[in-house]
């Protein structure tokens, strides 16, 4: 999938010119954390978040330095900070020159980009036109969306046994005696495992499968070095 396929279009935006106190009120009244900034001309010249908002002398949050720490820091860093605290329009305290993407981005690349540099936003652009905005909620949406069950013509027990025991064959972690069975699309999983992270892992790589509705661990975790042994919780709660 790629930014087109999962960006919000209509994207609600502000000017630099915007008074702080009708930014918040924007993000309020759409449910949303940030706004990309435009020009007179529709140009993106910044994103304001709420992020932006947290350091604000109105509410008391404004940084509080002892003198002597002012000294180091010097004059210019306590300007700067001045008017992101007390600046009265949103040009004052955006963050310029944002990170953007195009609508042809792939969702990795997309993952990648925010990580790399920690923003919750990109803003898509068409060339030098505002096209849309993913955020993470568009992330999770699209996740939600894609983990949705879709029926399977060949989802039938023996398949899916199939499918769950290369799956996890395929992998560094497997359980040693890996066992598989399936009935009706539940999955019980057999074997030993020397990590007990192997078995979330497990899990997870049959719930995978297109067609499993349910998966029970039967996994025993064993200690290399002792050769002590203890059964899955699954089991332990149904022998107790």
């Amino acid at each position: 999938m790629r930014a087109h396929q999962i960006m919000t279009r209509n994207v609600v935006t502000v000017t630099p010119e915007t008074a702080i106190a009708d930014a918040a009120a924007t993000m309020l009244k759409h449910h949303i954390s940030g706004l990309p900034v435009v020009d007179g001309t529709g140009q993106l010249v910044g994103i304001v978040s709420e992020g932006d908002f947290l350091r604000r002398f109105e509410i008391g949050t404004q940084r509080k330095r002892p003198n002597w720490l002012q000294f180091f820091l010097g004059p210019g860093r306590e300007a700067k900070e001045f008017v992101q605290e007390r600046g009265r329009k949103v040009g004052e305290v955006m963050t310029p020159e944002p990170v953007t993407v195009t609508e042809d981005t792939t969702l990795e690349d997309l993952v990648q980009t925010m990580e790399g540099h920690s923003v919750k936003r990109l803003p898509v652009m068409r060339g030098d036109q505002l096209v849309g905005i993913v955020t993470r909620a568009n992330l999770l949406r699209a996740v939600a969306g894609l983990a949705r069950e879709v029926p399977d013509p060949t989802a039938d027990d023996d398949h899916i046994r199939e499918r769950v025991t290369r799956a996890l064959m395929a992998t560094g972690w497997r359980p040693v005696g890996l066992q598989v069975t399936v009935r009706d699309g539940v999955v019980h999983l057999h074997g030993i495992i020397v990590d007990e992270r192997s078995r979330q892992a497990s899990i997870v790589a049959a719930e995978n499968v297109s067609g499993v509705k349910e998966v029970h661990d039967h996994l025993c975790l064993v200690d290399t070095w002792s050769g002590y042994y203890v059964e899955s919780p699954e089991d332990r709660a149904s022998a107790g």
